[in-house]
């Protein structure tokens, strides 16, 4: 049994989900679980109504969510012939999940509200995808996911409960395979146990089909993409860009722990766990063995670039001039895990610390403002952080001309530094 997982881009329109379809006939005969993402740019338009209804913009936020709603009936509309109208009705179940939350009032953090209407973008996907192979004889079985993985309501970054999931995914998966080759499901979402959705970090449905191919004991994972495999940089970013054809799953975890997008930061343990290959293909280019991840070491990789903009620095000096390494650099570490927050990169000097972050405006003012009763706090915003793994001199002082270094570390194999416009 195989685990495949397609992104958005790869059901972004008519076209592509017809691609799927044409993807599959090459494994009519094979045991197939599918994970899938929501739509092309689903997830930023649902992000955009979650921000208006915690606003308070309730009119906006249903103008914003009809907008979605129409792009995925529109959709339909192209696709589906023989099951349009069941299609439109489960669909409709879901826009109804979301719409009774638009018309009420936040009450609760922003991040619950955040993952209830998020979630919807994977249901819907999966809903369509699922009637379309359907409707051209690729027998399926459709899963809601809530129903399968078990989590804490840790919200927009919640911990899989294994145990409960294992027992669910031998209890109602196992046995589909019986009569269904293929089962289709979502990727980056869960449930608590009071039945409220989770989500499972940005990026997480690569996580998720990690999970199941665990529990499933699969012969590989295979994330299919738009690119010809694992590239040693975003090719979004540089025109150069080099394709790696194997990678270790050490070497793929360094570069997760670092912000590269490929792969999701926790979607290598679990594979390596139980030595399943990770395969990372193009889908519009199905030919193409692409890029195989394995515990096999490698050697001679080119250099690996990763950026992250939208930075944000902040320094922490202590008021009475202790020492950090003493009381208040535990205090700080006790904050991080509060705020659900950690550091991209710090560095402490006697009286201070400086710490690196993600731009999550909430988070940073709620740790700024509790940091502040022991700390003077400064920050600075618009920041991009540089991280080169198996770096030259060369690349970095490429990388880093016309920039003024704010912060900066290196080890043998990777460099970081912290920068910003002249």
């Amino acid at each position: 049994m195989k685990v495949f997982k397609f992104g958005g881009a790869s059901i972004s329109s008519v076209e592509r989900i017809q691609n799927v379809g044409n993807i599959l006939q090459s494994y009519k005969e094979e045991k197939i679980f599918i994970i899938i993402s929501a739509m092309g740019k689903t997830t930023n338009a649902l992000e955009k109504v979650a921000e208006a209804f915690y606003q308070g913009k309730k009119e906006e936020a249903l103008q914003l969510f009809h907008q979605v709603k129409e792009s995925h009936l529109n959709i339909v509309k192209y696709l589906i012939t023989l099951n349009w109208l069941q299609t439109e009705n489960q669909l409709k179940d879901f826009f109804t999940e979301v719409e009774w939350l638009l018309h009420d009032k936040p009450v609760r953090d922003f991040d619950y509200y955040y993952d209830q209407i998020i979630c919807c973008g994977e249901l819907l996907s999966t809903v369509i995808v699922s009637n379309y192979l359907n409707e051209i004889s690729f027998k399926n079985k459709w899963l809601d996911v809530r129903d399968i993985f078990r989590t804490d309501d840790n919200f927009r970054d919640a911990t899989i409960d294994w145990n409960y999931t294992q027992q669910k995914i031998n209890d109602a998966i196992i046995p589909l395979f019986e009569e269904n080759n293929i089962i289709i499901t979502q990727g980056f979402i869960g449930a608590t146990n009071e039945n409220e959705s989770t989500t499972l970090g940005r990026e997480g449905s690569d996580y998720s089909a990690a999970v199941f191919a665990n529990m499933l004991d699969a012969e590989s994972q295979t994330i299919w993409k738009d690119v010809e495999g694992v590239m040693n940089a975003d090719p979004k970013q540089f025109a150069d860009t080099q394709f790696i054809k194997a990678l270790s799953y050490a070497e793929v975890i360094e570069m997760a722990f670092y912000g590269a997008q490929v792969i999701h930061p926790k979607t290598i343990k679990p594979l390596q766990n139980k030595n399943i290959p990770l395969h990372v293909r193009c889908f519009l280019k199905p030919q193409l063995t692409g890029t195989v991840i394995s515990n096999k070491p490698v050697h001679g990789l080119p250099p690996i670039i990763v950026i992250k903009e939208k930075q944000v620095l902040m320094q922490l000096s202590a008021k009475d001039f202790s020492f950090v390494e003493e009381k208040p650099i535990g205090y700080l570490h006790e904050l991080f895990d509060s705020v659900k927050i950690r550091p991209n990169l710090s560095q402490n000097t006697a009286i201070s610390v400086f710490c690196c972050f993600d731009d999550w405006s909430e988070k940073i003012e709620k740790l700024a403002l509790a940091a502040s009763e022991l700390f003077d706090v400064q920050i600075e915003k618009g920041l991009t952080l540089l991280t080169i793994r198996h770096y030259n001199e060369e690349i970095v002082n490429e990388l880093t001309a016309n920039k003024i270094e704010l912060l900066s570390q290196k080890t043998k194999e990777t460099i970081q530094v912290l920068m910003k416009e002249v």
